[in-house]
């Protein structure tokens, strides 16, 4: 009886010990998956469309990149249509967009389309493309940096709060709530928005062929219709995210082209979950930046 008992046990177990590896293993599995993993499907030659839209962070940013990548690479895509509906953001994760695309027009034509917005770093990364299409109401250009932080000195003084420093240096604490910025610190960011407004005044003077001379009249953050934008030199031709597609196809000599677009690849695990929470942490957080920020961004 004992013994019988000893075999059940060790059946029980068993089956414990095997039903835990099982779904350990499925775990792993969706660890391992990229839950940001993107596919597409399609027969032909393929123009690759992507979205851009929004305020441009890390975190909308990243999965852009990444897709440019996987694009540049792929001997099934024969060229990339970016399509931008954004006005812009960080400066950073601008510069490396267009980065992205520079690499990616070495290895096959990238055409950015412009939708109802492509303005400051909408248009920085644009610039980026072997040719820019807009539509005739949108709205681009601000050609411009920004830098902005707020402060709460008054309404502090009023609530009776106050705040503490200790700092290795007079310009550490710049940009804090506490107080207004000294006249030395104003001249140090001033003369970071310059040295990053030049970075952008270069950038378009390179896509555009034009030399920056030519540049600066339009750079001091105006705005412009795809039309006046056109007639400035600073779009190639007019048209939608349609004529976009059919120009790509000309530049890649493809005469019936397949269009495809990301696709995330869904494994439903707790992984899935826990990173779509990340995300929208990450957002909120870098939506409520209290600290100076310096952006390629229209208001």
């Amino acid at each position: 009886m004992a013994k019988r008992r000893e075999i059940i046990v060790a059946v029980v177990i068993g089956i414990f010990v095997f039903t835990s590896m099982g779904i350990f293993a499925l775990l792993l599995v969706g660890m391992m998956a990229d839950a940001g993993d993107l596919e597409f499907s399609g027969l032909g030659e393929k123009i690759g469309v992507i979205e851009v839209g929004g305020v441009l962070t890390e975190v909308s940013g990243r999965p852009v990149i990444k897709q440019l990548e996987r694009w540049t690479e792929s001997g099934s895509i024969a060229a990339i249509v970016v399509h931008i509906n954004s006005p812009g953001g960080g400066v950073a994760i601008s510069q490396e967009i267009y980065d992205s695309i520079r690499r990616a027009r070495e290895e096959k034509p990238v055409v950015a389309s412009m939708a109802s917005v492509a303005a400051s770093g909408g248009y920085y990364i644009a610039c980026g493309a072997d040719r820019i299409i807009a539509n005739q109401g949108t709205i681009t250009g601000s050609i411009g940096v920004i830098f902005e932080f707020h402060t709460a000195a008054e309404l502090m003084d009023k609530i009776g709060i106050e705040t503490e420093t200790i700092k290795s240096g007079e310009l550490k604490d710049v940009g804090t709530y506490a107080r207004a910025m000294t006249k030395k610190e104003e001249l140090m960011l001033r003369s970071v928005v310059m040295d990053t407004y030049e970075q952008f005044v270069e950038v378009v003077a390179t896509g555009r062929s034009m030399e920056k001379e030519s540049v600066y009249p339009l750079a001091d953050g105006s705005i412009f219709t795809g039309l006046q934008a056109y007639n400035l030199g600073l779009v190639d031709t007019l048209g939608g995210l349609s004529e976009a597609i059919d120009l790509a196809a000309d530049l890649a000599d493809v005469t019936d082209p397949t269009v495809v677009r990301p696709k995330k690849k869904r494994s439903g695990s707790i992984f899935d979950l826990l990173g779509e929470v990340s995300n929208v942490v990450t957002k909120v957080s870098e939506s409520n930046i209290s600290g100076p920020r310096l952006l390629y961004q229209y208001k």
